[in-house]
């Protein structure tokens, strides 16, 4: 069976990637697919519930691919060095030595400053005479932006050449030099802990530089380097988009929009994992191997083939949730994979959830008669495969 070429209606993806996915799942959960220009071949794509939770936790799909010749062309660095490009019994080391200091209690201990940044956001929101705004400008990047780097100590990094670098890894634009934006964050961010070493903080990277375990095991300078790159662009990058989406979401919906506001007590957890399912920060996990044939879904996929699992797609798929395109709040949406499932599963997830309560119900309850900005022209939608969202929200009140 030829591989689906969706990379030549990329336009049309990036808008609505759902109908593709719905689309290949009709004819079964697993294709391969062209989806990436930045791979020269194809890559089989997972767009079924069980099959992603299957593929997203199979010891068989691995994730270090920089001795694999797989992307020959990215040139692999020490921001490379993560949880995230890592597999057992590396990952389940470096996993271990960052939960130590990723704790529950700390990201708890968080909360009153989240407020706190919203609150000022908005502020500056409400104070512009024209009572009108661009959301992620305004609310849905700085926010998590600024909490990330307060928790790592690092509240000097200079954001717009950051926020460059990470849009360029996460969703690079077509013509750009493979890997560069990799490069020179990789070197900003050695510089970075290479300064916070010499002057250490109470916060999260200088945690990490001190950790040890019982063993007397630490990170290496590598592994800090990646694992700084992995907390600074998956701890604001996910959570722009969730906040984004969600705020899109709704105001889509006004009934239901109108129900959140009567009841956010009893209404928004829920509302907020809904958001994560119908429209996830998060469209596919990124790429693993097969390290061996493996078999899902009815397929075989050959060793060293790469892997797409869609969160995205199976978080539509009909066959785990009921009327899956429909929106509601209502819904009992436990089982989402906008986190992730498995040994991989997002340690920040946590951290993501208060965020998005905090940013959704401190703007609405502030912008009463929010609505999407008419003048703002249509959504750019982020391009590639990876996260699902706009790079600009234009709202108006």
């Amino acid at each position: 069976m030829p591989a689906v070429d969706i990379s030549s209606d990329a336009d049309n993806f990036n808008a609505d990637p759902y109908t593709y996915y719905a689309k290949l799942r009709d004819s079964g959960p697993v294709h391969q697919v062209m989806l990436d220009y930045r791979v020269s071949g194809p890559s089989w794509l997972i767009v079924g519930y069980e099959e992603a939770r299957q593929a997203l936790n199979h010891p068989a799909l691995l994730k270090d691919w920089r001795d694999t010749g797989l992307f020959p062309e990215i040139v692999a660095t020490a921001a490379n060095a993560n949880m995230l490009e890592s597999d057992p019994p590396h990952h389940t080391r470096l996993r271990r030595l960052v939960a130590r200091e990723f704790t529950a209690r700390r990201m708890e201990s968080m909360r009153a400053r989240v407020q706190q940044i919203t609150d000022e956001l908005l502020d500056a929101m409400a104070a512009r005479p024209q009572r009108t705004a661009d959301l992620i400008k305004s609310l849905a990047f700085p926010l998590p932006m600024t909490v990330i780097c307060e928790l790592l100590g690092v509240p000097d990094l200079d954001r717009e050449r950051f926020r460059h670098w990470s849009n360029e890894v996460v969703a690079p634009t077509e013509g750009s030099p493979a890997g560069a934006a990799h490069e020179q964050l990789s070197a900003y961010l050695a510089d970075l802990v290479e300064a916070k070493a010499k002057a250490p903080g109470e916060d999260l990277l200088s945690a990490l530089i001190r950790t040890r375990d019982e063993d007397g095991d630490s990170l290496s300078g590598e592994e800090l380097i990646g694992m700084a790159f992995l907390l600074l662009v998956a701890g604001h990058e996910t959570t722009v988009n969730l906040i984004s989406n969600g705020v899109r979401a709704l105001l889509a919906h006004p009934d239901q929009l109108a129900e959140l506001r009567a009841d956010f007590d009893g209404l928004l957890p829920g509302a907020v994992e809904e958001m994560l399912r119908y429209d996830g920060p998060v469209q596919n996990a990124t790429f693993r191997y097969a390290g061996e044939d493996v078999e899902i879904g009815g397929v075989v996929i050959p060793a060293g083939d790469t892997v797409l699992v869609s969160l995205a797609g199976a978080d539509r798929d009909p066959g785990r949730f009921g009327e899956p395109d429909t929106f509601d709040i209502h819904r009992a949406p436990q089982g989402h994979l906008a986190f992730g499932h498995g040994l991989h599963f997002c340690l920040g997830a946590p951290l993501a959830r208060m965020e998005g309560r905090i940013a959704i119900r401190s703007l609405l309850e502030r912008f009463p008669d929010l609505a999407e900005d008419p003048a703002g022209g249509p959504p750019v939608w982020l391009a590639g495969s990876l996260m699902r969202g706009v790079s600009r929200l234009p709202v108006r009140w």
